[in-house]
């Protein structure tokens, strides 16, 4: 259905793809597999027209194509639905739709509803039960997924890219999706999965193609691959996780944190955090796991000064009570929090590496007590740049045309530069590769050996039993268990996820 051949794209005289060949098969789950920076977004991007200079040819339905933007790869019949979700928050699920391709009447006034009549039809194909009226920002990020497959739809889309669609859903919702993709496999759309999720993808894909540092180093069938196979062609080496076995008994109390709770911001009868109380030690990594909707983002923002006004409860850095009534009070205490969605909270895309680095600690940088130092901003990032392995030609480069997990470790680097003694990680490794999580793992680790406190949130079990000295469970605003690492499973911690005890 749609090839590459001998693709090659650059980017400011940095290679990101060179002769990429690569076909999708019509009516299947193609997997993209690679890591952050392997290339498979920027093709992506060539396939939808979102990039539109670059060298070699890509056939469409067995001709030569050469889109001019994302309006004319949409004509032909290839939707994109991004990792970042392009939705419009305050306008409605059909008016999102429809957006680009309004329907009208006579008088040129809008058809809502006809327009809300086929969007409904398209959202009870996918199994949607919400009125076409809704906000986007009043449905959840596993529904607003549903939308974009339905604005794909109604293009009539025969090629669906999908990058990275379970990144930020429940397993509920990873199963709705899975059923919707084999509806679409049925009907002969053709697929084009990106994703880092191992499970998923034995689980959906009957192809795969394997980038590595913008060139295709292996493809097959999926049934034929192993992960092992897998991971060595995406990395060139075998990559071996080994579980904690760090001992912090008799460790230095570095923060108590004494019944929290969270009001809900808009109904104040409810509680979004209920009494929730734990310690963490020197050098100790705790991990907190939770299906969504548990708490787990809110604890970490209530820790960090973000809901002064909801939040209640005690706090305590080295047996010193704190009032944390702001981030700022939080850095000042010792606190820092790397926050779940590294490219809307995290950082300021536009801008430099350097610029994103120094952000936290301005006052330090200053000379003459006036104006920034660019010569102490730029040592302060190329230091923090080969400490983390930020993979970049120059400090200079935006934060937005790096990889994933190079973007990551800019986050943490910013927050480093403040000598945190606690760090809260909210999905570090979330939408990274394989290797760049396990730089990051290493990175934690190096940083615990070193005293510094760790809390981290994830959604993958794996990565918690991989990382953590210790483990929190919540459900619905609730500490429901805290597990020494050696007592801890996969089967036990859902146990108390899914159960209040």
């Amino acid at each position: 259905m749609l090839e590459a051949r001998n693709i090659s794209k650059k980017f400011s005289g940095v290679t990101a793809l060179s002769n990429i060949n690569l076909t999708l098969h019509a009516g299947k789950v193609n997997a993209i597999i690679g890591e952050n920076g392997a290339g498979k977004s920027t093709l992506m991007k060539i396939f939808s027209g979102v990039y539109t200079h670059y060298e070699g040819e890509i056939i469409y339905n067995g001709k030569p194509v050469h889109f001019s933007g994302t309006k004319a790869a949409e004509d032909a019949g290839i939707a994109i639905i991004h990792q970042e979700l392009n939705l419009v928050p305050h306008l409605s699920i059909a008016e999102n739709i429809f957006l680009g391709k309004e329907i009208t009447n006579a008088f040129g006034i809008l058809d809502k509803r006809k327009m809300n009549e086929i969007a409904k039809q398209l959202l009870s194909r996918l199994n949607l039960a919400i009125h076409p009226d809704t906000k986007i920002a009043e449905i959840k990020v596993g529904q607003q997924q549903l939308v974009e497959i339905a604005k794909a739809l109604h293009s009539n889309a025969a090629v669906i890219i999908m990058d990275e669609p379970t990144s930020a859903i429940s397993d509920k919702e990873v199963e709705n999706l899975f059923s919707i993709i084999e509806q679409l496999k049925n009907e002969g759309k053709t697929i084009a999965y990106i994703s880092h999720k191992f499970k998923e993808l034995f689980a959906i894909a009957d192809y795969y193609v394997v980038l590595r540092d913008g060139v295709t180093v292996g493809a097959g069938e999926m049934q034929h691959a192993t992960q092992e196979l897998l991971i060595q062609k995406m990395t060139g080496r075998d990559i071996f996780q080994q579980k904690r076995t760090n001992n912090v008994d008799g460790a230095e109390l570095l923060l108590a944190v004494n019944n929290i709770c969270l009001r809900h911001p808009e109904i104040k009868t409810i509680n979004l955090l209920h009494n929730i109380s734990f310690n963490l030690h020197k050098g100790e990594i705790v991990g907190i796991y939770g299906l969504m909707g548990a708490g787990r983002t809110e604890l970490m923002e209530a820790i960090f000064g973000l809901h002064p006004k909801n939040a209640s409860g005690e706090i305590k850095v080295e047996q010193a009570e704190k009032k944390i009534k702001s981030p700022g009070e939080a850095i000042k205490a010792g606190i820092a929090l790397v926050p779940e969605d590294r490219k809307l909270q995290g950082l300021i895309l536009n801008q430099s590496i350097n610029k994103n680095i120094s952000l936290t600690i301005l006052q330090q940088l200053q000379q003459w007590g006036i104006m920034l130092s660019n010569v102490k901003e730029k040592i302060l990032s190329a230091d923090y740049i080969n400490r983390l392995g930020i993979k970049t030609s120059s400090g200079n480069n935006a934060a937005q045309n790096l990889s994933g997990g190079n973007q990551q470790k800019i986050v943490i680097a910013k927050w480093l530069a403040t000598n945190p003694k606690i760090l809260l990680l909210d999905e570090p490794t979330r939408g990274i590769d394989i290797n760049a999580k396990s730089e990051i793992y290493k990175l934690m680790k190096a940083l615990a050996a070193e005293g510094m406190g760790i809390i981290m949130v994830s959604s993958e079990l794996p990565e918690i039993l991989t990382v953590s000295d210790r483990v929190l469970v919540m459900c619905e605003g609730t500490l429901t268990a805290n597990l020494p690492i050696e007592k801890a499973s996969e089967q036990e911690i859902l146990k108390f996820a899914i159960h209040k005890n």
